[in-house]
């Protein structure tokens, strides 16, 4: 599953876009430098996201929407297509 179809998912079971649910969660005080047990407790709590559904939001919390080079055009089953992953949802596309 590729870095963005996680976030699609996200979006999908929560009904919030992942920059929605970012946003949320800068109003509750997490940030770069929360510990990643603290937001997946969050996610899983408040939207029912799954572990690692909410490692992936977790990762552009703390560092942001780029994709990492090695998935970008590779084979691998978390290939993306693109450098910058979309957090505005699946209807902007």
């Amino acid at each position: 599953m590729s870095y963005q179809a996680y976030l699609d998912a996200i979006e999908k079971k929560t009904g919030r876009t992942p920059q929605q649910l970012l946003d949320e969660a800068a109003t509750r005080g997490f940030g770069p430098t929360t510990k990643a047990a603290e937001f997946v407790a969050w996610l899983a709590d408040d939207y029912g996201v799954g572990r690692g559904h909410a490692m992936a939001l977790y990762g552009v919390l703390k560092n942001g929407p780029a994709v990492p080079t090695k998935h970008v055009g590779s084979t691998g089953s978390h290939r993306d297509e693109a450098l910058e992953l979309r957090l505005d949802g699946i209807a902007a596309r």
